[in-house]
């Protein structure tokens, strides 16, 4: 004579199930739901873990079937009618980022030419890289690259290198920074004639199709204003933040303004790190003392205020800036001189500002374009 089977029979044998590391059994545990079904000698039933990676579950499964099998009856078919649910809902991936290796993507852009931008950034790239974090840099003024110059390494050519069955492009490296520009594959007196989709497409190339490896910092120097390859840089990656750079007059204040528009509205929605003024006054070399404010005083430092955004520094004009751009050896070498010591503290509150928004924001997603 078959055993009748129903619920109560089921639960009290699952008592018998112990849970690894608590003691206490699956059923006290609320691990059983109360969907048993039965139907002739067949039963199924669910059972509710908190997690979804949860290293019990094919155990607690198996001991479960074991205990239906030898307290209730020998004859149910339990096997494989056992349903794992959880509490947590299973997160899908997104899709892989472009460079998973990269922990932060820093924009550095101006609403304006002529601020200052690329000579900060390749300064902010070797001050970084002076206090031992692993830095690369792309340069996407597609049409008017300035970093070969600025690192003195115009005549490189960047290889192409077998990688894991893909040809990468290896980027070239320089006072411990990783670098890519469009200028290492035109001829550097050359004008860049390219429609905006062209550009786009080398810019990709420069950042999907090179092995810029573990980097701590990825900084881009974005092109003045607002433009086509703005868009495709924020689609293509997802971006940690950015930061603007201004001089303090009034016109170029009313293009960091624009600037940081671009960045911070709901469709792109990449937090702003802080400000930099560039050009904050004029400091002779005779007269090491003074400051001349040839732009006007302050005025990046007032629209950071403005804007509840930090200011991450000022930055003279000194002629040895510009001289040490000219010659490929950026002032941030030397830390021990004024100008040096100026990127080092730049340095320092990127570095927490970005730490800060990585503890205070979730992370930023690129950009992505619905075309109806």
């Amino acid at each position: 004579m078959s055993t009748k089977i129903y619920p109560k029979l089921i639960i009290d044998a699952l008592r018998n199930v112990r849970y690894p590391g608590t003691g206490k059994d699956i059923v006290e545990m609320g691990f059983v739901s109360d969907d048993i079904h039965i139907e002739g000698n067949k039963v199924s039933l669910s059972l509710l873990f908190e997690k979804p990676n949860d290293p019990f579950i094919k155990s607690v499964v198996k001991a479960s079937e074991t205990a239906i099998l030898t307290f209730a009856s020998p004859d149910i078919d339990i096997k494989g009618n056992i349903e794992v649910k959880t509490k947590q809902p299973v997160v899908t991936q997104g899709p892989a980022p472009v460079l998973p290796e990269v922990k932060n993507i820093i924009a550095v852009a101006s609403g304006k030419g002529g601020v200052g931008k690329s000579t900060v950034t390749s300064n902010l790239a070797v001050a970084l890289a002076k206090k031992g974090y692993k830095v690369g840099l792309l340069d996407a003024d597609i049409f008017g690259p300035s970093m070969p110059k600025m690192f003195q390494v115009e005549e490189e050519r960047p290889y192409l290198e077998p990688i894991d069955g893909k040809e990468l492009i290896i980027p070239v490296e320089k006072y411990g920074v990783k670098m890519l520009s469009i200028g290492f594959f035109v001829e550097k007196d050359s004008a860049v004639v390219w429609r905006g989709a062209m550009a786009g497409n080398a810019l990709k190339q420069l950042i999907t199709d090179a092995n810029w490896g573990e980097l701590d910092y990825f900084l881009i120097d974005f092109p003045p204003g607002t433009s086509d390859i703005h868009l495709t840089l924020v689609q293509t990656l997802a971006i940690t933040g950015a930061v603007v750079v201004s001089t303090p007059q009034e016109v170029a204040l009313a293009d960091a303004r624009k600037g940081i528009d671009m960045f911070t509205n709901e469709k792109v929605n990449v937090p702003i790190l802080g400000l930099i003024e560039n050009m904050s006054w004029f400091t002779p070399a005779e007269l090491p003392e003074n400051k001349y404010y040839i732009f006007g005083k302050d005025g990046v430092k007032n629209l950071a205020e403005q804007m509840g955004a930090p200011l991450l520094g000022q930055i003279p004009i000194v002629q040895s800036i510009r001289e040490a751009g000219d010659n490929g050896a950026p002032v941030a070498l030397n830390e021990n001189s004024i100008t040096g010591n100026a990127f080092a503290v730049l340095a320092d509150n990127l570095v927490a500002s970005v730490d800060k928004r990585n503890r205070e924001l979730e992370p930023t997603r690129k950009v992505e374009i619905n075309h109806k």
